[in-house]
């Protein structure tokens, strides 16, 4: 599994190593003498269970045979298979191309309630109009040199947004101004976009805040991330898609969210932010 900036990812490494020690000191073994039963190396049960290296599918079974609980094979996989699931590069997620990865989302933003969201730089998926999409993803699908998929993805990404249309769901959404000011196509597309968002702000369920770029920060930028009823949170990094679940960790999240909507203008003053930013297209 590839190495994760979350610490969650490290902590639940930790986690389950620590399970599979346990699992072994009944049976008396060393951590030695069980690798030597494993066939392994001297030194490999050792950094499984201290969380230095990811355990295979196979070793997994080695665990349960040895230890005489094959029973517990199945869940140490659903585990491990977790974990794995936490830190995924964008160039596994989209190897066939954008789709894919929007519609593996649709799930979750359906059986959500309460979404909080945070965007520095671009206006979220969920708020974008067709055109600001489609120049967005054509430019992310170039850079990683996707199969071109966009018109599919973005396809995907406006019949998502049927759930902000519900009464019954909340949505608080927190922009940095600079997510106003960056420009994915021409002046006439970033227009329609920025009257789109004014249009959205006016929703009951959503409440809309922008960071001025004169706030005085109490909280630093952060990288985008997406609150899914405090249940889990995803990240998005230039390279992967971080997805945290460690309650701790979304803990902090939930912190931060609160802190930036703490420095962010919201009603009237985020509407006078957006129309300035219209204005500035010319």
């Amino acid at each position: 599994m590839s190495s994760s900036p979350s610490s969650a990812v490290q902590t639940a490494r930790r986690a389950l190593g620590q399970r599979l020690k346990e699992m072994r000191q009944p049976t008396g073994m060393t951590a030695r003498a069980f690798a030597a039963r494993a066939g392994w190396s001297e030194s490999k049960a050792s950094r499984i269970e201290n969380g230095k290296t990811s355990p295979s599918d196979a070793d997994l079974c080695a665990y349960a045979e040895l230890c005489g609980t094959p029973e517990a094979y199945a869940d140490l996989l659903a585990t491990a298979h977790g974990i794995e699931g936490m830190y995924i590069e964008w160039r596994r997620l989209q190897r066939a191309g954008m789709r894919h990865a929007q519609q593996a989302h649709v799930p979750l933003y359906e059986r959500t309630e309460h979404f909080r969201i945070y965007e520095p730089g671009v206006i979220p998926g969920i708020l974008q109009t067709r055109d600001y999409a489609r120049a967005i993803m054509g430019t992310i699908s170039a850079f990683r040199k996707l199969p071109d998929d966009v018109d599919a993805a973005v396809a995907v990404r406006m019949r998502r947004q049927h759930v902000l249309q519900d009464a019954g769901r909340r949505f608080g959404i927190v922009l940095e101004e600079a997510a106003l000011r960056a420009r994915f196509g021409d002046a006439e597309v970033m227009a329609a976009q920025l009257g789109h968002l004014l249009s959205i702000a006016s929703l009951p369920q959503v409440s809309l805040g922008i960071v001025p770029f004169t706030a005085e920060r109490r909280m630093w930028p952060l990288e985008a991330f997406w609150i899914f009823d405090g249940e889990q949170v995803l990240i998005e990094l230039a390279t992967a898609q971080v997805t945290v679940r460690q309650p701790s960790e979304i803990e902090t999240y939930a912190r931060m969210f609160s802190a930036l909507a703490s420095i962010a203008r919201f009603g009237k003053d985020a509407r006078a932010l957006i129309a300035e930013a219209t204005r500035a297209l010319g």
